[in-house]
């Protein structure tokens, strides 16, 4: 495989960004190989990191690189700042870039990535955690599956992930007290997404039971429930720290719907 970090420059947020992107590599040492050859295009994981993270996470923190060898799957890093992987109230539009100008930029760049939707899968952790289920319930049409690991996912939980800087959350999302019912709230996402007949994505969530956003996990875990989405809900004990998303990124790559697990 290869590993490759990117510079580009984004024309929504107005200046330069980063992604770090591993892509399949047919290597002859491998005879049972997943990567495809010939036409055949290869399916995507965008892996979103947390607040305080960056494009490099991912790759310092776990084993992301080991762990897709052979898998024959492109894997996405982008950086998002401190975006939420939402347009801010006031800030730059993060939902717009992540959404729309990345994938538009990253199959620019690398032909060789899959456009079809059975083929795109996003996935998070904590911040990266919403953002991954935001654009797969926000983009059903272009995201087959997203996986959320310790994901802040309820908008009442916003403020109180850290009380001290209201202002920043914010900057963010504008008046917290009309966040949720807007377009930030996963649990109106999912429920307008249901309403709507599109297709419904396939998602997996995994939350440690001592983690500080482990109530606001249960409560989704109960409303994609009822509303009938395809769920694989995990819990075990574990509180919010790298050592649990490193060993839980590996369930999420077996669970991935894609051909080679199925088959």
């Amino acid at each position: 495989m290869a590993l490759l970090q990117v510079d580009f420059y984004s024309n929504v947020i107005g200046m330069c960004m980063q992604m770090d992107v591993i892509l399949p590599q047919k290597v002859d040492k491998y005879m049972d190989t997943n990567v495809k050859s010939g036409n055949d295009k290869y399916p995507t994981l965008y892996l979103l990191h947390g607040m305080g993270g960056n494009n490099t996470s991912w790759i310092r923190r776990s084993s992301i690189e080991r762990y897709v060898d052979n898998m024959g799957i492109a894997v996405v890093m982008p950086t998002t700042h401190l975006g939420w992987y939402t347009d801010m109230y006031h800030g730059h539009k993060y939902w717009t870039f992540i959404s729309q100008e990345l994938p538009a930029i990253c199959h620019e760049f690398f032909p060789g990535m899959s456009e079809k939707r059975e083929d795109n899968f996003v996935a998070g952790l904590s911040m990266g955690g919403y953002g991954a289920f935001k654009l797969a319930l926000g983009c059903s049409d272009r995201f087959f599956g997203a996986a959320s690991l310790s994901g802040a996912l309820d908008s009442s939980d916003l403020a109180n992930i850290d009380t001290s800087n209201k202002d920043f959350f914010e900057n963010v999302f504008g008046p917290l007290d009309k966040v949720i019912g807007s377009d930030n709230d996963l649990f109106t996402l999912a429920t307008k997404l249901k309403e709507s007949g599109k297709p419904l994505p396939k998602l997996y969530m995994w939350c440690g039971t001592e983690d500080f956003l482990y109530n606001g996990n249960r409560a989704m875990k109960e409303h994609l429930e009822n509303l009938g989405f395809d769920l694989t809900y995990e819990e075990s004990a574990g509180d919010h720290q790298w050592k649990y998303w490193d060993e839980k990124i590996q369930d999420v790559l077996k669970w991935l719907p894609l051909k080679s697990n199925i088959n």
